[in-house]
């Protein structure tokens, strides 16, 4: 694959794309967590996923080993993988290329069609963990700040939303550092969401990808 799309985009933004090898090389040094469901991934310039395409295949693998069996359950915790991988970009076609891409890896591990819900419930995660927007600023392509959405598997086909501001975070981590005024503090007393959600299904997530709204709490 071209590392570069052309010398004018390196010029202006520095963009260069980390080949694949390299990315499997990389992601190997924290194997473990990369075939964690769970584990939650955020590349601050994602390009159009080099980086977070192969982290969900590595997620989905570990989703066919353990729920293979189940469904219901695979389908479930495939999407908690993916809800778990989070980009940052500030071109325009390189956002939606990383959207489109990580989409296709996800739809075609569970063999769905575009009228799906979990289909539709993916594009709808995808359109919230995947920023067009400038990760130096924090800021999202309309000047608001960049929000981080926190999804939590609840079981039972349930799935639970906080939001975070990004900057919030990232300051915020500072004080749990060993050594810091705040270190003896539990994490549930520096991070505070700004939204919390009522728990959804896949088909309310779809319902949201179709316009439906639902308020915050």
């Amino acid at each position: 694959m071209s590392l570069i799309k052309s010398r004018k985009r390196v010029a202006d933004h520095g963009e260069v794309f980390t080949p694949p090898w390299l990315v499997e090389k990389m992601l190997d040094l924290v194997k473990g967590e990369t075939e964690r469901i769970d584990a939650r991934f955020l590349e601050p310039a994602c390009g159009s996923g080099n980086f977070l395409v192969p982290i969900l295949q590595r997620k989905l693998a570990a989703v066919e080993l353990k729920f293979g069996k189940s469904d219901f359950e695979k389908r479930h915790h495939a999407l908690l993988g993916l809800m778990c991988c989070y980009g940052i970009e500030l071109l325009a076609d390189n956002i939606a290329e990383c959207r489109a891409n990580m989409l296709e890896v996800f739809a075609d591990y569970l063999a769905l069609s575009t009228e799906e819900d979990l289909y539709r419930a993916a594009f709808q995660v995808l359109s919230l963990n995947l920023v067009h927007g400038d990760a130096m600023t924090m800021r999202a392509i309309d000047s608001a700040p960049i929000r981080v959405v926190e999804w939590g598997y609840l079981g039972r086909g349930k799935f639970q939303r906080r939001d975070f501001r990004l900057d919030v975070l990232t300051g915020m981590a500072s004080f749990s550092a060993e050594g810091s005024l705040f270190a003896g503090l539990g994490k549930h007393e520096i991070f505070t969401p700004t939204s919390s959600y009522p728990p959804v299904t896949v088909n309310d997530l779809a319902g949201f990808a179709g316009g439906e709204t639902r308020g915050a709490v």
